[in-house]
């Protein structure tokens, strides 16, 4: 009976936080649509997410996609069909590589420092200073941040669709000998604009739930340091498992008939 009341105790506790993410989700989103905006912080969220992101997001998708044509090589070479490794690249970079790293590689970067910095602001009691000079705190810190993720996510992922794209493409033609003429014309023939879209579809989604994850995380932190540092962690974690499971879904409905 210990035992049925310990799963039943962490049901409720899991029901209950995740009651709390969707009305908070719910308030965000109606927020969005109701005045005033701060357009400061939201062109300074659109630099520190957009611009700051693009060195880690350029170099992950510059050797993913070098590594998909090593690994391809070495399985399709088995099977004389090398000819086809210029479309798998493309296909995987734009449809899953592309948006799932670069929300995973801005989780690790953009997340947890949305989640520290408004963690440290209710530890610091400055939220609540927010609300003595009349500004609704979630309009001032969750509303920018999670628009201009939005915004600012598929444009990282279109900057990793070719960064990804042009690393396998030196790698094939530069080591591995492919005719560079041969291995462009494949990867256009093959690529079709809703491998593209799809992508971005995601990546907005994927920039949705990361700013969502990280001001939810920071805004609800507990006192002290040591809330800070759970917050951080719930963020990365939260946004993670967010992007798997919904790329699942999304990959479900765009591509599964």
């Amino acid at each position: 009976m210990n035992f049925i009341g310990l799963i039943g105790r962490y049901t409720i506790i899991m029901l209950e936080s995740i009651g709390r993410v969707v009305i908070f989700t719910f308030n965000s989103i109606r927020l969005i649509f109701s005045w005033p905006f701060y357009f400061r912080q939201f062109f300074n969220s659109l630099i520190d997410i957009g611009f700051f992101s693009i060195p880690v997001i350029g170099m992950t998708a510059i050797f993913t996609g070098a590594v998909l044509v090593l690994q391809s090589y070495t399985g399709f070479s088995r099977f004389s069909a090398e000819n086809s490794i210029p479309t798998v690249v493309v296909l995987s970079i734009t449809r899953e590589l592309g948006p799932v790293l670069a929300g995973l590689m801005v989780t690790g970067r953009v997340g947890s420092s949305i989640a520290a910095e408004i963690a440290t602001m209710r530890v610091t009691e400055q939220i609540d200073a927010l609300f003595t000079l009349a500004v609704n705190p979630m309009k001032y810190l969750v509303i920018p941040r999670v628009i201009a993720s939005v915004i600012v996510l598929p444009l990282l992922v279109l900057i990793a669709d070719i960064l990804g794209i042009m690393g396998g493409y030196i790698v094939a033609t530069e080591k591995l000998g492919f005719n560079k003429a041969l291995y462009l014309s494949n990867t256009m023939t093959y690529l079709k604009s809703e491998d593209v879209v799809s992508g971005l579809i995601k990546a907005g989604i994927f920039g949705f739930i990361i700013a969502i994850s990280g001001c939810y995380n920071g805004y609800n932190s507990n006192k002290g340091a040591a809330g800070v540092g759970v917050a951080t962690i719930n963020a990365v974690v939260m946004s993670s498992v967010l992007i798997l499971l919904f790329n699942y879904i999304t990959t479900q409905i765009l591509f599964v008939k």
